[in-house]
């Protein structure tokens, strides 16, 4: 009775891990459609980099001061969110939310700026409707921002998640999938920066 008691307890374990790893691919799926998606944007970006339709140009409107105040904060949140799983690894729930709540704060300001940083074109007259460039600018640079917000919901959700249940095997699952999730869209933004901006002042 014991043999198949612990033979059935053996079976759910094994279904769990299965379970587990289905959702680490899924993750990994999500990653790389993601990376497709963005690939599209900065293909269709290049192709509409001169399209001005006689509107204004990037040039003409950048502010990179504010630009370069938001690829440091962006960051600066990819270097706590490493930290947060830092403090997961040690085992230590308070660190690791407080950790999360100072990515949570860098990634809201950073949302923040761009909602700004568009207000100041669309009142300069660069609108979506404006041109090719300008309607592509604002598709990538906006399905970026709308994944930085979406990451601040998982991020609450986290937040909350781990004041409930602490560090289990699935809040970490969670924390590491996050952690990676939050330096894709880094990485994306440094691709953003030098293509969009940087390249759009020069």
């Amino acid at each position: 009775m014991a043999q198949h008691h612990d033979h059935g307890h053996g079976h759910d374990h094994d279904h769990h891990e299965e379970h587990e790893q289905l959702k680490v691919l899924g993750f990994w799926i999500f990653v790389v459609t993601d990376c497709v998606l963005f690939g599209t944007l900065f293909a269709t970006y290049a192709v509409m980099m001169n399209s001005f339709a006689g509107g204004p140009t990037g040039q003409e409107l950048f502010q990179l001061p504010g630009v370069i105040a938001s690829t440091f904060i962006l960051l600066t949140s990819s270097f706590t969110s490493g930290l947060a799983v830092l403090a997961m690894n040690k085992g230590n729930v308070k660190q690791l939310i407080a950790w999360l709540a100072v990515t949570g704060l860098l990634g809201l300001s950073f949302v923040v700026l761009e909602v700004t940083e568009f207000m100041h074109l669309m009142s300069e007259g660069a609108t979506m409707a404006t041109s090719g460039y300008w309607s592509a600018f604002y598709t990538l640079v906006g399905t970026h921002g709308l994944h930085v917000t979406l990451g601040l919901f998982w991020m609450t959700a986290l937040i909350m998640q781990l004041k409930r249940r602490g560090i289990s095997a699935v809040t970490r699952r969670k924390i590491t999938n996050f952690s990676l999730y939050w330096h894709f869209l880094d990485v994306v933004w440094i691709f953003l920066f030098t293509v969009v901006y940087l390249m759009g002042v020069m």
